[in-house]
């Protein structure tokens, strides 16, 4: 049975399908307390630095920009981009993130990079 990566905003009601939650922002989502969240780890690591987030503030003509010196923090983040793999490979995982945008954020980003890399 092969494992699933979803995403979802953490706002949004957690469900048993949602299998190991795995918050993936530097910064703590505002108005949502620790228990609600339901988290089973939150790998801020993981996360675009600080610079970078800010200048994309999800401003979909910098989507592209904005991937490509992600993807590059990413490759230096191996250990910690790893550590979603490996709880992926017996178990479904969802990628969760606190931007409005559900397709301008780092989570999308993340999920492909995951995706691309097991296709390695």
């Amino acid at each position: 049975m092969k494992t699933i990566i979803r995403l979802k905003r953490i706002y949004d009601k957690p469900s048993r399908e949602d299998g190991i939650r795995i918050l993936v922002d530097k910064l703590w989502p505002r108005g949502i307390s620790k228990d609600k969240a339901e988290l089973d780890m939150w790998l801020k690591e993981v996360a675009p630095s600080d610079d970078l987030r800010k200048w994309f503030s999800h401003d979909p003509g910098k989507l592209e920009g904005f991937k490509e010196h992600y993807l590059k923090e990413l490759d230096q983040k191996t250990e910690y981009v790893d550590q979603v793999i490996e709880r992926a490979e017996d178990n479904d995982v969802t990628l969760l993130y606190a931007a409005k945008d559900e397709k301008y954020n780092n989570a999308v980003v993340l999920m492909e990079y995951i995706k691309n890399k097991g296709n390695d």
